[in-house]
């Protein structure tokens, strides 16, 4: 597939605002969206980049698309034509347990993950091989998650599908997340990271690193990032100024208490026992 005639394809139907070809065009990304050989966000040099047209192309399922009845027993849905749910067979040796889990088209998921219910993976996003999403998950839209993925239950990975040049929230390789966790806002977990239970991450909040007296956060047009390997927990910082300091008032504050090591692989390795 060559890339560069779709996007040029985009800009010629966006200019024209012609109905069926964009739908026709619609159709044709979300096909290779599925496939994997199309991303919204790819890494170049190290560093990734947003296929910005793509997302533009997925919002236009949404603006064409009306909605239809999905008939079910016992219960029905109503959603965009656009935008059904994914089906999956053995070949595609991926583990859907029943229970309400559903993927909607438009996302891929790689051989060898496993998917337990009740979980949902919309539009977008991209994952790769030997994950496993447990009970509650969410990987929200153009969220893009890496291979040997733990996303347990309860946690969500926020989805970013506008503004649409907006950074996506990207989880790479190994990472482990612990229950009911949210990551939000096109953060980045770098390779390898472990992110202990109930921890929340976004743009707004800064995580204090006790290993070397930093405080990392998001800068500019750059997102808040969690170095490769580091252990995060949940954690709290006083109030510096104001009444609230009177009082021994907290803030939220995640804190980098380690970086991995042998023994937190160990820990973490338990999914292994699972496939």
């Amino acid at each position: 597939m060559d890339i560069s005639v779709l996007e040029k394809e985009f800009e010629e139907v966006s200019l024209s605002g012609n109905a069926e070809e964009s739908l026709a065009l619609f159709y044709r990304v979300r096909d290779h969206l599925e496939t994997g050989e199309l991303r919204v966000e790819y890494k170049k040099e190290g560093e990734w980049m947003i296929n910005s047209w793509v997302k533009s192309v997925i919002l236009i399922g949404f603006r064409f698309g009306v909605i239809r009845e999905y008939p079910g027993n016992p219960l029905s849905f109503y959603d965009k034509n656009t935008y059904p749910a994914r089906a999956f067979s053995p070949d595609d040796n991926i583990r859907v347990v029943p229970g309400g889990t559903s993927v909607r088209s438009g996302a891929y998921v790689s051989k060898g993950t496993v998917i337990m219910p009740p979980s949902y993976i919309n539009t977008g996003a991209y994952i790769d091989s030997g994950c496993m999403i447990d009970s509650h998950a969410l990987v929200g839209s153009c969220a893009q998650v890496g291979k040997n993925v733990h996303i347990s239950a309860a946690s969500q990975i926020g989805g970013v599908l506008e503004p649409v040049n907006a950074m996506p929230v990207i989880i790479e390789d190994n990472v482990f997340i612990g229950g009911n966790c949210g990551i939000y806002e096109g953060t980045i977990i770098e390779d390898s990271a472990v992110i202990g239970t109930g921890v929340i991450l976004n743009g707004s909040t800064p995580i204090y690193d006790n290993t070397t007296g930093d405080f990392l956060r998001k800068s500019g047009f750059m997102p808040l990032r969690v170095p490769a390997g580091a252990v995060v927990v949940a954690g709290s910082r006083p109030v510096r100024n104001g009444p609230g300091k009177d009082q021994g008032i907290h803030l939220y504050c995640p804190v980098i208490i380690k970086y991995r090591d042998q023994k937190t692989a160990s820990s973490t390795s338990l999914e292994e026992l699972l496939r």
